[in-house]
């Protein structure tokens, strides 16, 4: 039988949907703070977890107050382990000229020395990499289609060929500096 015709029947999926309705919205209410996470967030979360039962196997839970209860408190942890290690961008200085006059002139040397070695990095990858990425880092911030015509491929290839090549970039850096280690210790 499928969920469709479960929700259907009496006592079906439906039914428990209605019945738990309210528990579920009252316990993600509660312990969607202490996740730092929206409690619609975590609760469609226990939906997800109960529709995914109630389409297998396991069929409707015994006690459902008690699996209700487990499956916020078990999505909100997971909440936590996510966002803690989940790091927000770093925020980069403005790139408005204005406000580069100003800058120190080693923040400009450094940024300089960052942009060489980028370029000749690409210019160590491999076939046609180097001018595809050139093309990207060019000041001018040309479309795809632009890119396509002065390479002389197709746009539809331009996408894979793009990701085959940041990737290998990506390999050649990492090899080249160490990352550091969890909570910033080094390898």
């Amino acid at each position: 039988m499928t969920v469709a015709q479960e929700s259907a029947a009496p006592g079906g999926t439906g039914a428990v949907v209605g019945a738990l309705g309210p528990l579920v919205a009252a316990e993600a209410t509660a312990e969607a703070p202490g996740a730092a996470v929206e409690a619609r967030d975590l609760e469609q979360a226990v939906w997800l977890r109960l529709l995914e039962r109630l389409d297998g196997d396991a069929g409707p839970p015994a006690d459902a107050a008690r699996w209700v209860r487990s499956a916020v408190r078990a999505e909100a942890r997971r909440a936590r382990r996510t966002a803690a290690r989940e790091l927000p961008y770093r925020q980069e200085p403005s790139a408005d000229p204005a406000v580069e006059h100003f800058a120190p002139p080693e923040r400009a040397a450094l940024r300089s020395e960052r942009r060489r070695s980028l370029r000749a990095a690409v210019a160590r990858t491999p076939g046609r990499c180097p001018r595809l990425l050139m093309a990207m880092l060019a000041p001018d911030d040309l479309t795809y289609r632009e890119i396509a015509g002065t390479l002389g491929i197709s746009q539809g290839s331009l996408g894979p060929m793009r990701s085959r090549c940041l990737g290998c970039l990506r390999r050649m850096l990492a090899a080249e500096v160490a990352a550091p280690g969890h909570r910033g210790r080094e390898r």
